[in-house]
């Protein structure tokens, strides 16, 4: 069976699913080998669970004519995803980076359904997964597609853009995050760079910060919006920026005022207005869709706990993030700060230098008590009154049971797998 015809059956199905769990009636099942699972072992149980079809590599689970037996499920995924993009023909934002990906692409998204019917990744599926079930749920309602995208070694965000064939890019930043994959800061530069690459070869649009040499430098002879503060050049003209906690941006028709924290944010918003401007949205609308936007997940969520007001940032943390927020938390004006920082995940051979790093610039403050948490910080731990170490969260937790905080302003960051939200628990 052809892709055309896979395709043919994918739009008589009401959804696509790759996990039994989650599997809806009318669907389209694809079982997907991972590390320690096949995923064909479920084929029965999708289709006995309402799927209408199944798509399996290994012949041993056939079952009747639902079953579509292919070479490999994960690339006929990613083949059907790129045929059903050129079916649609609708225009596909595609954005990357190594800070604020979601953040920016839900602003996005919200900015441009003022005025599209918009379809955007859902969470951070945004990996050789995740790109093509994003491009499957486009339907012929769909108007403008946004589609993040992840990676963490070269030749990933190469590889999505030639399945999603984006018409328009946005590159957050080039930060220090994954560098166990891509080698190195350059690595990281270069890797990013890889949807300007495609973006030029293809004539295609990109927004651009004037604020960032690097993405002036490389996004040079592509067809570009941009933006900038005080920058006569800039398409999108910024006066303001500030952030004592959230940021409020002031443009030169009109002014938002977010519920977002940080400076950090600032060209998170800076990008989804560009991009709103771009597709001509109502300066009205534009500034509607960023103030009524509320952060979750962890990202940026300012929390009321007690009497304590905290900044929860624990979704994600690499050495450029880690660094913007502490800065910008001290920043702040607030009296009786503590920030909470755990460890700093895929860093490679990088990781004990970036770790002390935030140490060392943590030893020569005295506006905030420290807390580090996590072996990586441990290693690195030196006496001063104002910090604290922690080589485990139960370690950690176990101090908690101790102390009572009160009237304390909070920064809680940490990579993904240090869990920093429970610290929650522990503060009423």
């Amino acid at each position: 069976m052809n892709i055309q015809e896979i395709h043919n059956l994918f739009l008589k199905c009401q959804s696509l699913s790759i996990d039994t769990r989650k599997i809806e009636k009318g669907s389209m099942f694809f079982a997907i080998k991972g590390e320690n699972f096949d995923a064909n072992t479920f084929a029965k149980e999708a289709l006995d669970l309402g799927a209408l079809y199944v798509v399996i590599d290994n012949e041993s689970y056939f079952i009747d004519d639902r079953t579509i037996l292919v070479n490999n499920s994960l690339e006929t995924l990613q083949e059907l995803s790129k045929f059903h993009r050129n079916y649609l023909k609708l225009p596909i934002v595609a954005l990357t980076g190594s800070n604020g990906k979601t953040t920016t692409k839900e602003l996005i998204n919200v900015v441009l359904s003022k005025k599209f019917k918009t379809k955007a990744t859902i969470g951070n599926l945004n990996n050789h997964i995740g790109v093509p079930l994003t491009l499957l749920s486009f339907t012929k309602e769909t108007e403008i597609g946004i589609v993040e995208m992840g990676a963490n070694h070269k030749k990933e965000i190469e590889f999505l853009c030639e399945i999603a064939q984006p018409d328009y890019g946005y590159i957050t930043n080039f930060g220090k995050a994954h560098l166990e994959g891509f080698g190195g800061v350059q690595g990281v530069i270069e890797g990013k760079s890889e949807m300007y690459q495609y973006l030029l070869k293809n004539n295609k649009t990109v927004f651009v910060n004037l604020e960032d040499p690097i993405q002036i430098e490389k996004s040079t002879g592509i067809k570009n919006f941009t933006f900038g503060v005080n920058k006569e050049s800039a398409d999108l003209k910024i006066k303001n920026i500030q952030a004592n906690p959230f940021v409020v941006i002031e443009y030169e028709d009109f002014k938002v005022e977010s519920h977002l924290i940080g400076l950090y944010n600032a060209n998170n918003i800076n990008a989804a207005v560009s991009i709103g401007k771009y597709f001509n949205v109502e300066d009205a609308l534009i500034k509607e869709a960023i103030e009524n936007y509320i952060p979750a997940n962890n990202r940026s969520q300012l929390l009321k706990k007690g009497s304590n007001e905290i900044i929860l940032d624990a979704y994600n943390a690499n050495p450029s993030s880690m660094a913007v927020a502490i800065t910008n938390f001290l920043q702040l004006e607030n009296q009786n700060k503590i920030m909470i920082l755990g460890d700093m995940f895929e860093l490679g051979n990088e990781s004990h230098e970036e770790h002390k790093a935030i140490v060392d610039s943590l030893s020569n403050q005295n506006k905030s008590k420290c807390y580090l948490i996590g072996k990586s910080f441990y290693e690195n731990k030196i006496s001063n009154e104002n910090i604290q170490f922690y080589e485990t969260f139960d370690a950690f937790a176990a101090y908690l049971k101790t102390i009572e905080f009160k009237d304390n302003t909070i920064l809680i960051k940490g990579s993904r797998g240090m869990a920093l939200e429970r610290t929650l628990d522990y503060i009423s």
